[in-house]
């Protein structure tokens, strides 16, 4: 039996899931003990000194703790390299988000060698901007323009959201920052702000986070405008736990999820088919290297 709650029999169907490896009984508790350490050794390493994007968000599992199982939250770091290469930063597991934590986060990123951030793309972390702020205070925040249009069109039927979803189109495809006041206003002066006067609201709570958008071309945008990336990366990692009904506890949630990522991240080979555009805007705009 695996020391930490974890059996032989669920290991070696783990390892048979992620590599199609049959593994002895016996091997088993040497094999766990050096994904430990390389666990431990890709959460401390060394990082790029500037990532011009990077994406935070989380995924929910089911974990064991004091005695109970909980829902907690994996938090997941994929940056973007001047190169445009993928790469995910690191996890971390909690049970609640708050500036507190993220300052843990930063503050390891920037130890490890990370000075700088360009642009954070999130979907409304909590305690998040506070804590980004004290660590990298040039960093822009940008909100997912995707989410906040799902969270608009949560307001409506099923038969108002096309409609909606046209009558939003103004607001985030503006040339700039001041045309999509301009078509936010019109818009809540329009049909369906006064029939949903909370979803105006809802983006202007939020606007500081919206605006670095448009200060780029469409190549850019296309790239910052949603967390679907990460949340790709999410998908691939529910389809190797959803057979879990929890795990025993934070530590084998974070071993599993390695050696998933570490398989994942095999297949990382090409940049985004605009990113050599995006790079060379970045570079003007934000004095960078180009790649």
């Amino acid at each position: 039996m695996y020391a930490r709650g974890m059996s032989v029999r669920e290991i070696r169907g783990h390892l048979l899931e992620l590599y199609g490896l049959e593994v002895s009984p016996d091997l088993i508790s040497t094999l766990t003990d050096e994904v430990l350490a390389e666990v431990e050794q890709w959460q401390t390493r060394p990082l790029e000194e500037m990532y011009p994007i990077v994406y935070f968000d989380a995924l929910r599992l089911k974990i064991r703790d004091e005695g109970s199982v909980k829902n907690k939250a994996v938090y997941l770091a994929l940056g973007i390299r001047v190169d445009g290469r993928k790469e995910v930063l690191g996890l971390w597991i909690e049970q609640t988000e708050g500036a507190k934590f993220w300052l843990k986060v930063f503050n390891e990123l920037r130890n490890r060698g990370l000075a700088d951030i360009l642009i954070a793309v999130v979907d409304g972390l909590h305690g998040f901007p506070e804590a980004i702020e004290t660590v990298y205070p040039n960093t822009q925040i940008q909100t997912c323009i995707v989410h906040l249009l799902r969270n608009s069109l949560a307001f409506a039927n099923w038969k108002e959201r096309k409609d909606l979803a046209a009558a939003l189109k103004p607001v985030y495809q503006a040339a700039h920052s001041d045309a999509a006041q301009a078509a936010l206003d019109d818009f809540d002066k329009g049909q369906w702000g006064r029939k949903f006067p909370t979803i105006a609201s809802l983006w202007r709570r939020q606007w500081e986070q919206v605006i670095p958008f448009f200060a780029y071309p469409p190549e850019v945008r296309k790239i910052i405008y949603t967390t679907n990336a990460i949340e790709s990366l999410h998908m691939q990692l529910r389809k190797i736990v959803k057979n879990r009904g929890h795990f025993p506890n934070d530590e084998a949630a974070r071993k599993l999820l390695f050696l998933a990522l570490r398989n994942i991240e095999k297949d990382w080979k090409m940049p985004p088919v605009t990113w050599k555009q995006a790079a060379n805007q970045f570079a003007i705009l934000n004095a960078l290297p180009t790649p």
